[in-house]
C-alpha cells in the first residue's frame, strides 16, 4: 500500500451512524463501506436502517441495521452493547439523526407569535440533544480506548439567518457549537486521540424537504428557485457529494483536524447575493 492508499485507509474500521435510515446518511455509509468500513445504522425506524444495511450487504460490504431512539439514553446504552457484541469497537460516529416540523417553522402567512413551542422543542431535542447524548455512549467507547472520531451534522442555517426555520436553525448553531466544544474537551483530555468534526450540508434534495424546494413536475418551487440564485454553483447537491468530505475527516489524511465546520454548499455561504 503506498503513502496515499495508507493515509486514506479505513479498511476494516467500525462507523456508527445514527439517522442510517435517511437519504444523506444512507449514502454516506456507503461510501465508508466502499472504503472498506464496517457500517452499523441506527434508526428509530429499524426497517428503514434495515434496508440501508441490506443495499451494503448486497454489493459485498458489511453492514448492520438497528432500532435505537438517540433521545433515550438507556436505548442508546442497549444498542452500545449490541454493536460491541458484533464488532467489538466503534471507530467513527456520525451523527445524522435530525430533522424539522411545520409547528418549529414561521410561514409567510405567520408571525414568530404563532411558533408552536412543542414542536420547537421536538426539534431541538432531536436535532442537538439527539447528538448530544450518542456522542456521550459512544464517545465513551473511544475514550477508553483513546482513539476515535466524531463527526456531527450541522447546517447552512447555523451560518446565517435562513427564513422560516427558526427552530431547525438554531439546533443547528447548537451543533455547531458543540462540536468546536467538544473538540477542545476531547482534545485536551484525551491526548488528541479523539477528533470532533462537522459537516454543514447547503441544500440537498431529502424526503423532508423535497416538496418544499421541488415541484412535483421537478422545477423549482418560490423558495427553491431562491436557494439556486444564492447558489454560486447554481444547482443543489447531490447525496454522493458529501461522501469525500467525510472520508477525509474520518481518515489518518485529518489527524490534525478538529473543531472545524466544514460547508459542503456549492458556495452558498460566501454569497451575498449583490
Amino acid at each position: 500500500m503506498n503513502y496515499i492508499d495508507n493515509l486514506f485507509n479505513l479498511s476494516g474500521k467500525v462507523a456508527v451512524i445514527t439517522g442510517g435510515g435517511g437519504v444523506l446518511a444512507a449514502t454516506i455509509g456507503k461510501g465508508l463501506a466502499n472504503a472498506g468500513m464496517k457500517i452499523v445504522f441506527l434508526d428509530i425506524n429499524e426497517e428503514a436502517a434495515i434496508n440501508a444495511a441490506t443495499l451494503i450487504n448486497s454489493e459485498g460490504g458489511e453492514a448492520i441495521g438497528l432500532k435505537t431512539n438517540v433521545l433515550e439514553m438507556d436505548a442508546l446504552e442497549k444498542t452500545k452493547k449490541l454493536v460491541l457484541e458484533k464488532y467489538s469497537t466503534v471507530d467513527l460516529l456520525l451523527n445524522a439523526a435530525g430533522g424539522n416540523m411545520p409547528g418549529a417553522t414561521i410561514s409567510p402567512e405567520s408571525t414568530i407569535f404563532d411558533l408552536k413551542i412543542d414542536d420547537l422543542d421536538k426539534v431541538t431535542d432531536l436535532n442537538f440533544k439527539g447528538t448530544v447524548l450518542p456522542s456521550m455512549v459512544f464517545g465513551k467507547v473511544m475514550a477508553d480506548k483513546m482513539s476515535g472520531n466524531i463527526i456531527n451534522i450541522s447546517s447552512m442555517a447555523a451560518f446565517q439567518s435562513i427564513t422560516r426555520v427558526i427552530g431547525y436553525s438554531a439546533a443547528k448553531a447548537a451543533v455547531s457549537n458543540l462540536t468546536m466544544w467538544m473538540a477542545m474537551e476531547l482534545g485536551m483530555k484525551y491526548e488528541g486521540k479523539i477528533r470532533v468534526n462537522a459537516l454543514a450540508p447547503g441544500f440537498f434534495i431529502g424526503n423532508q424537504n423535497r416538496a418544499l424546494l421541488l415541484n412535483e413536475d421537478g422545477t423549482y418551487t418560490e423558495r427553491g428557485q431562491k436557494v439556486i440564485n444564492n447558489t454560486p454553483m447554481g444547482r443543489f447537491g447531490e447525496a454522493d457529494e458529501l461522501v469525500g468530505a467525510v472520508l477525509y475527516l474520518a481518515s489518518d489524511a485529518a489527524t490534525f483536524v478538529t473543531g472545524v465546520v466544514l460547508p459542503i454548499d456549492g458556495g452558498f455561504s460566501t454569497f451575498s447575493g449583490v
